[in-house]
């Protein structure tokens, strides 16, 4: 029934991006709040606990809004096009596992590694490239590859390193991924096709790649190991691998933007109709579609029955922030972006701060980013820009790294037993030079052009 239900509700917001049908929108409402019961039940944690709080600030705002009851389901939309996201992915992670391209990807952190600074370069790039297709599943998929060979270190530098290279890696893999919400979003934010970001975008994360490198070597420097014997995997057949799914995403990225330029319905949008598709199409590619089919359909149903924490606190954090712009309360905020909108750097770092305190304090980015659009409203056609959109992408997917409520880092400190505020501190000067890196970055392109 769940299954169902969530289902529908994407099905039906993806037909009114398409076709306008009267009425729809209070049909797609409906089956928000039905969806929004059926997780309540489901949901857990701190994903619980936020919705809680947005659909209770919602219900208030509401409630002293005087409008008629039934329009309370026109406004659960805002977060659908993430959410459909998140509804269709499993399909590309499949043909990863299907493919086995991420085995042959785990294959590179045991050929030849000697260093740790060399194991930590190994992993930052297995964690980078699977990051992509396999999204969270990176995480406890590398932790366990690498736990054999870092029991040798000390627990406290082994936890650290888990801390550093995964964290670190996924979050700038997430930062040119089009597969990614947070980039999607920012993209759409704008206004901006994902070629006018992307060259700019790769530079920020060769730079603080090639930065995090540098550490992990004068860290590790003195630190060496013998790594466990493996199956030997020939170089070619990685090679080849690599390839195949460089040529899958920029195929994707290919396509989306095309359906963004001609359809101009958003690129988030234009990601989730190809996802499926394309799939299927690679699998056939490859010569694997019934067993494809086999894995992902148990796959697909098994990763949507774990929605529910995602649908819960993004249907109720996307009802408060729609009626929250609405009720006029952010007037405040939004002339404080107003009256420093045209100084550019300060615009920026404000943005940089707003992430930075939103993240320590519970929002989830995506909730944070939502909100931010809202409260830039009044500006944003005069400072909509592909640099507007780098500084949104850096400094919302910063918070990967060191956000105590962030998803990844939980379920890394959970793996690793330890406290989410340790990697926050092991993490957080990182992650804001990363921050004020792609601010400057940014800035610069905006004082060029």
């Amino acid at each position: 029934m769940i299954i169902f239900i969530y289902t529908t509700l994407i099905f039906l917001y993806l037909l009114s991006v398409f076709a306008y049908i009267p009425g729809l929108n209070y049909v797609i409402g409906a089956m928000a709040v039905l969806a929004l019961i059926m997780s309540s039940v489901r949901a857990r944690g701190l994903y619980f606990i936020s919705g809680i709080c947005f659909l209770a600030g919602a219900i208030f705002l509401f409630l002293f809004s005087s409008k008629p009851w039934y329009s309370i389901l026109d406004h659960f939309d805002s977060m659908l096009g993430m959410l459909s996201l998140f509804l269709f992915l499993p399909f590309l992670n499949s043909i990863v596992r299907v493919g086995h391209y991420d085995t042959n990807l785990n294959s590179l952190l045991r050929k030849n590694v000697v260093q740790v600074s060399h194991l930590y370069k190994r992993s930052f790039l297995v964690s980078h490239l699977l990051g992509v297709f396999l999204n969270i599943a990176t995480i406890p998929l590398l932790r366990n590859s690498l736990n054999p060979t870092l029991n040798q270190l000390p627990p406290n530098t082994a936890n650290k390193f888990l801390s550093q290279s995964l964290l670190r890696a996924y979050a700038l893999c997430l930062t040119w991924s089009p597969m990614e919400v947070m980039v999607s979003t920012a993209l759409d934010i704008t206004g901006t096709n994902y070629y006018q970001i992307i060259l700019p975008i790769v530079l920020i994360v060769i730079i603080i790649a090639g930065f995090d490198w540098a550490i992990s070597k004068f860290t590790y420097r003195h630190s060496s190991l013998s790594f466990p014997k493996a199956e030997q995997v020939a170089g070619a057949k990685i090679r080849k691998k690599l390839l195949e799914m460089m040529f899958m995403l920029l195929v994707i990225v290919t396509l989306a933007s095309l359906i963004q330029h001609f359809f101009q319905k958003g690129f988030l949008v234009s990601i989730v109709l190809l996802i499926i598709p394309v799939s299927f199409l690679w699998a056939f590619i490859i010569k694997k579609p019934k067993m494809y089919l086999t894995y992902t359909i148990p796959h697909w149903k098994e990763r949507t029955r774990g929605l529910s924490n995602y649908f819960f606190m993004f249907l109720c954090a996307g009802l408060f922030v729609k009626l929250l712009s609405l009720s006029g309360k952010l007037s405040f905020l939004q002339d404080a972006f107003r009256q420093i909108s045209d100084q550019t750097l300060l615009f920026y770092l404000m943005i940089g701060c707003y992430f930075l305190v939103t993240s320590l304090i519970g929002f989830h980015p995506l909730v944070s980013i939502t909100l931010l659009a809202e409260l830039m409203a009044p500006v944003l056609p005069e400072v909509s820009s592909p640099s507007l959109t780098i500084v949104l992408i850096t400094c919302s997917l910063a918070t990967v790294m060191y956000s105590p409520f962030n998803l990844s880092l939980s379920i890394l400190a959970d793996l690793i037993k330890l406290n989410p505020f340790k990697i926050t501190y092991w993490n957080i000067k990182f992650s804001i030079f990363y921050m004020i890196f792609g601010i400057m970055i940014a800035y610069s392109i905006h004082s060029f052009l």
